[in-house]
């Protein structure tokens, strides 16, 4: 089990934001922040209070003129990075299954030249625009459960599918069973699947499913009693584990099934305790737990009999060194291997052999990698750890690498090629307190020649997650363009570990906004770009920082970007009819019972310090069926900052320095927190953005040109 990637689908639910990736492939089972647009069903709230309507529909125009330009380039782009590996391919027994855009296929392996037969049609699972999440097989490969959902719920659909051996020209097989409202799935044996089932933004409950002769039945196996625990499956990298994970903000809990036992009563390993979070994996009888009982109270290894598994018969085995945060691990039979990245950002393997501990080795990594996502083991674990590198301007390059022969191999002869194109520079910044704080810049000119290019700053700083760095073909285009592109690794996110997050959650949120000018205050310091050449974006929680710094220090930027914005902290946290509130007050802080978090809260809050001033530009991009951010806040936010920037330019004079701002909701409906799912439609939303910071930061068509050359 990949412990990261379960870690990261239970939050997901929880938090606003979660790990978004921005498509870059058709066929990706990856979150997608796509938005469904078109000129008829598209409500776009814009208010300037100092231009008429006709003189912003002048404006518009220039968008759409530049947004049709951008999706031409866009759309190259993506094909010329499209086909590279990604991780939406299972190995079987005897098949290799891999998914397409209309569904699942497969090939025999054991034929010389297989042709691909499909194993499950979206069209059969029901009306609606599926996308596939999760694909499950089962340990004979005798069935096949698929987790599918539509653009306008949160609550998945299981899809469960018999295999055996066909004629690749027949017609897929017809689903055996569905079930609704599901998170995820494993299977036990060809017979049994365990499943979480989801209610919303909530999951309490494990079923287990048998399949017999006679039919199916379905029995409660697991209930949380916490609102504010999120459970889900997993399965251990060795099969033998059925995992139920139960974890909130603060704290983990996980129970065991037996694969071979499956009817048993599931066992605990460890009753929740305050501030105690852990992971399990399993081998050869020893369960390997990563839990934050190393120094500083983060991550380290133990090990525990499987017999006996509670926190008193925990025994170390490794801690990683000072200063650096895990990422990942994988117990690969007879070895450990953590995924790490050291305080600049640097990702390295930690390599444990089991019977020998003490011989720790570590592999560093290629420098340019930033994002690490390893790949689901197979039915029959080959002992080899296969794993995509990737960073925002670099595509995905497929690794495996074998612990017991301490060899890494390359499977992408491309890497070095485009590897050379560009820089990548990891600097610090010094923050108010005299924390330093990390930053990544990716450039083409070197350092010295950054003056007057563009700029486009990302932050995120929430929940403890990374910012994310996956490869995205629209950075790749404004970097090929002559763009500096900086990546802000604030406190509140999870790049230095866990103490990093708890320094940045609560009543240290401010923290972040700190670090944010800091960050951007450097890159001006060493010659980068200039405030108006510079752009700053962020999506959901990552909204917070980024409107707190527009409140406290507006003239650091020109332009902004935010997707799904969460910037009524306050109003919502008050609210705890709202979904999350309950369970975000780990997070951001308790104000209906706290007097001292309410007046942080306050303090910080984005929609509750606006003042007349100058603000820099801005495109909001809300959902109407967001259930993780709240409309309302975002409409709240809207018109306070325009009724600001009214009552500021009555005062003062339009100027060069100081140029009109523009401030548009585009308010879009039949998406939730993460847009529907299509691919060409997302071309359109990223089109948009580009077209918008083009504008704003006076670029046109001809000055990106001359950068390129």
């Amino acid at each position: 089990m990949c412990f990261m990637t379960s870690l990261h689908s239970w939050l997901s639910p929880l938090i606003r934001g979660g790990k978004f990736n921005q498509v870059w492939s058709l066929f990706t089972c990856k979150p997608r922040g796509l938005i469904y647009l078109t000129d008829t069903r598209r409500f776009t709230i814009v208010k300037d209070p100092s231009s008429s309507t006709v003189e912003f529909n002048s404006r518009n125009k220039k968008y759409r003129s530049l947004e049709r330009s951008f999706k031409r380039r866009l759309r190259a782009i993506y094909q010329r990075f499209s086909g590279g590996p990604d991780n939406t391919t299972i190995q079987g027994l005897n098949h290799m299954y891999f998914i397409e855009g209309d569904g699942i296929y497969r090939m025999d392996t054991r034929q010389g030249d297989p042709e691909p037969e499909k194993v499950l049609c979206l069209d059969s699972v029901g009306k609606g625009d599926w996308s596939l999440q999760r694909l499950r097989l089962s340990p004979s490969e005798h069935a096949l459960a698929a987790t599918v959902k539509t653009p306008h719920r949160e609550e998945a659909r299981c899809v469960l599918v018999k295999l055996g051996d066909r004629e690749p020209t027949l017609d897929p097989p017809q689903p055996l069973l569905t079930i609704d409202k599901v998170f995820s799935v494993e299977w036990a044996t060809d017979d049994i699947l365990f499943y979480s089932s989801q209610q919303k933004l909530q999951c309490h409950h494990v079923f287990r499913l048998d399949l017999t002769a006679t039919g199916t039945r379905s029995t409660l196996v697991y209930q949380e009693q916490q609102p504010d625990v999120f459970v889900e499956v997993s399965l251990s990298r060795d099969q033998r584990l059925v995992l139920v994970n139960c974890s909130s903000k603060r704290s983990s809990e996980v129970w065991l099934i037996d694969s071979a036992k499956p009817l048993m009563e599931p066992t605990l390993v460890q009753a929740r305790l305050p501030e105690l979070l852990y992971h399990v994996e399993h081998s050869h009888g020893q369960l390997y737990i990563l839990a934050n009982t190393g120094p500083g109270q983060e991550y380290q290894v133990l090990r525990a009999p499987l017999s006996s598994p509670s926190i008193k018969h925990w025994v170390p085995v490794c801690s990683p060194g000072h200063g650096t945060a895990v990422k990942d691990m994988e117990v690969l039979q007879d070895h450990c291997v953590l995924a790490t990245r050291d305080p600049l950002g640097l990702l390295a393997l930690q390599v444990v052999p089991l019977s020998q501990p003490a011989t720790t080795s570590t592999l560093q990594l290629p420098p340019w990698a930033c994002a690490i996502e390893t790949k689901r083991a197979g039915l029959t674990d080959s002992g080899w750890l296969e794993f995509l590198l990737s960073s925002p301007v670099h595509p995905p390059v497929l690794y495996r690498y074998s612990p017991r022969e301490y060899r890494l191999l390359l499977q992408d002869t491309e890497e070095h090629r485009t590897r050379q194109e560009y820089h990548t520079t990891r600097l610090e910044a010094p923050s108010q307190d005299g924390t330093m704080v990390p930053l990544t810049l990716f450039h083409r000119p070197m350092l010295e020649k950054l003056r007057g290019a563009p700029l486009l700053v990302h932050v995120y700083g929430a929940y403890g997650m990374d910012l994310n760095m996956d490869f995205s073909p629209d950075r790749r285009l404004l970097l090929e363009d002559g763009w500096a592109l900086a990546y802000c690794h604030v406190r509140g996110g999870g790049e230095r570990g866990l103490s990093w997050h708890r320094q940045g959650r609560m009543e240290g949120k401010p923290r972040g906004v700190e670090d944010l000018a800091a960050c951007i205050q450097r890159l001006y310091d060493l010659g980068v770009s200039r405030p108006s050449m510079t752009a700053l974006t962020a999506r959901s929680a990552g909204a917070v920082l980024v409107g707190a710094l527009c409140n406290l220090h507006p003239h650091l930027i020109r332009a902004v970007t935010l997707q799904a914005p969460f910037l009524d902290v306050l109003g919502t946290m008050q609210d705890p009819s709202l979904p999350l509130t309950l369970e975000e007050r780990g997070e951001w802080g308790d104000p209906m019972s706290d007097p001292c978090q309410r007046d942080t809260i306050a303090s910080y809050c984005p929609c509750h310090n606006i003042t007349p001033q100058h603000y820099p530009s801005m495109l909001l991009t809300a959902y109407i069926e967001d259930n993780r951010v709240p409309v309302a806040g975002v409409h709240k936010y809207e018109e306070r900052l325009q009724e600001a920037i009214h009552t500021h330019l009555n005062g003062h004079p339009v100027s060069e320095s100081e140029p009109t701002p523009s401030v548009i909701l585009d308010l879009q409906p039949g998406a939730d927190h993460f847009g529907p799912g299509d691919f060409e439609l997302s071309l359109t939303e990223s089109a948009r953005q580009l077209a918008f910071l083009h504008t704003e930061l006076g670029l046109n068509q001809q000055k990106t040109k001359n950068r390129r050359k």
